[in-house]
């Protein structure tokens, strides 16, 4: 199995959480309400815990980062 460059994943991870963050709170945002009659701390609420299962979702593997596989060292040396 092989490792991770943290970095990468890690920005990758942040894009697709804010992109996350972004559409919730778009969704949360009722068509035709006036900015009076929005709920903002329920779309930050909403939003911020989308945020949050975005970022742990991201654990399970990002197709856009690519793992990096150990050399193999079941193999003979070629020297001998």
């Amino acid at each position: 199995m092989g490792k991770w460059n943290w970095t990468e994943w890690l920005r990758a991870a942040l894009i697709r959480a804010l992109k996350t963050l972004a559409q919730t709170a778009a969704a949360s945002i009722t068509v035709g309400a006036t900015m009076a009659e929005v709920d903002w701390l329920r779309v930050l609420s909403v939003s911020g815990v989308a945020f949050v299962l975005s970022m742990l979702t991201s654990l399970g593997g990002l197709p856009e980062v690519e793992r990096t596989e150990p050399p193999d060292m079941s193999a003979e040396d070629p020297e001998e």
